[in-house]
């Protein structure tokens, strides 16, 4: 009798840039507590999203209604690179959306209704972005 074979390794997380390699443990999920940069309110809890590289237009930060009228007016933004994704959004514990712009809702603080602090299409019902320098970390 063989015995049987090791499973084949599983593919790396994508590396951290030098500055959030802190936030990121070996399986590649959030170390800490992701929060609200205005008001601290808590979004997401340790090991609840994974690392991700993916570039994102996200309108500049403002409260909710702002947000999305920014938005659908291409009222600029910034171009992020790194994100908590998450694939369920009742991962969550903290975030709000705006209204459909496009195909695309923005995540925005459940609490002081601050954001975009991410990204979700309308066509991917399983993916949640949250970029890293719209939060902070505790």
């Amino acid at each position: 009798m063989e015995p049987a074979a090791a499973p084949p390794p599983s593919p790396p997380p994508p590396a951290a840039a030098p500055g959030s390699a802190e936030l990121v443990c070996a399986q590649g999920r959030n170390l800490k507590a992701v929060l609200c940069q205005r008001c601290g309110s808590r979004v997401l809890l340790p090991g609840a999203a994974t690392f991700a590289r993916r570039e994102l237009l996200l309108p500049a930060m403002r409260k909710k209604a702002a947000a999305a009228a920014a938005a659908a007016g291409g009222g600029g933004g910034d171009l992020v690179r790194e994100h908590w994704l998450v694939h369920d959004m009742f991962s969550f514990e903290n975030v709000g959306f705006t209204r459909d712009v496009g195909n695309v809702k923005f995540l925005v603080c459940a609490d002081c209704e601050a954001g975009p602090i991410g990204w979700h299409c309308l066509d991917d019902k399983d993916s949640f972005y949250v970029a890293l320098e719209r939060v902070a970390h505790e």
